[in-house]
């Protein structure tokens, strides 16, 4: 019950540090967008519009307050969930995400569990076999993926596997599952790679501890002390890093999205910077710096209660 109440405190303390990094990301937001050298009320009313009408669009968006009066009407209406109009489209903003929200998930949530599941064994596998040639393989498979710009990855991929052998449509879902197999491939190798490093360093880090020599002098085999000892502790940086990678995996998606011609946030926060569609740029971009600082507070919480030695050292005597 100790242990779960001190774990209960560390959670709160870090969610409360969350909230004012939110507000404060939200800020920066709104200013760098003001400062974006383009008239909303032009964009949406058009060239030939009266200064008179101007004037009356601008006080009812409350445009004509002082930023910080119109810094919380707009942040009030996000927390609501109210990202008001698509300039382009006219339409809500919100229906526009939760429109392309599924399409995107579809790429990002496989994405996230392979690099998991598939770098760490090969970290682990490299290290075990450090100076042999499955370590040389396996880093040099990594560092080469991860080296890789995504756009050329996306495009190679469509060269060889749709266009040369036919085996996968290049562009669009009318494919059904395999249309999902080139964009997958295209926003997983990097992470599985990024993983696979991440778990090669920790796990040869962990092999030179004290502890696990201790383990070994006791006459334990070798798989009981990778299994037991060191792969619990060496993983404890490789889970934080699976949920630090969701929002960066989601703006990954912006280029594999235009790349594949996939309809999901990535695409539709492209198309919007092409055309100055701000509400939805606002939106797109808080929705991922709102996953950045939760990611960051769940992959803390985790980190801790694998090792609650985090929490001791974070939280002082």
């Amino acid at each position: 019950m100790a242990e779960m109440s001190a774990l209960a405190r560390y959670a709160a303390k870090k969610l409360l540090i969350g909230i004012p990094v939110v507000v404060l990301v939200s800020l920066l937001l709104f200013l760098i967008m003001k400062q974006v050298p383009s008239d909303p009320i032009r964009m949406i009313a058009g060239d030939r519009v009266t200064k008179a009408t101007v004037a009356a669009l601008e006080r009812s968006w409350g445009l004509d307050q002082p930023l910080y009066i119109q810094f919380f009407y707009w942040f009030a209406k996000m927390v609501t969930g109210n990202f008001g109009y698509s300039f382009v489209t006219r339409e809500p903003v919100s229906l526009l995400i939760w429109g392309r929200l599924p399409y995107t998930l579809e790429l990002t949530l496989p994405s996230l569990v392979l690099s998991y599941i598939v770098g760490v064994p090969l970290g682990v596998i490299a290290a075990l076999g450090r100076g042999k040639s499955r370590d040389y393989l396996a880093m040099g498979v990594s560092n080469f993926f991860y080296s890789m710009p995504t756009y050329w990855l996306g495009l190679m991929l469509s060269l060889v596997f749709g266009l040369y052998l036919r085996w996968f449509p290049i562009s669009g879902t009318n494919g059904g599952l395999s249309s999902l197999v080139l964009p997958i491939l295209t926003l997983t190798l990097p992470p599985i790679a990024y993983s696979a490093r991440i778990a090669r360093t920790e796990m040869i880090e962990t092999l030179g501890e004290d502890y696990i020599k201790t383990a070994e002098a006791k006459g334990l085999s070798s798989s009981r002390v990778v299994m037991k000892h060191a792969l619990r502790n060496s993983i404890v940086p490789v889970t934080v890093m699976f949920f630090l990678s969701f929002p960066w995996i989601i703006g990954g998606a912006v280029i594999v999205e235009t790349v594949f011609a996939w309809p999901g946030m990535g695409q539709l926060l492209y198309r919007s910077i092409i055309q100055l569609d701000y509400p939805v740029i606002q939106a797109i971009v808080l929705i991922i710096a709102i996953l950045v600082v939760l990611c960051n507070i769940l992959g803390d919480i985790v980190a801790a209660t694998l090792d609650p030695r985090i929490r001791i050292e974070r939280e002082g005597p």
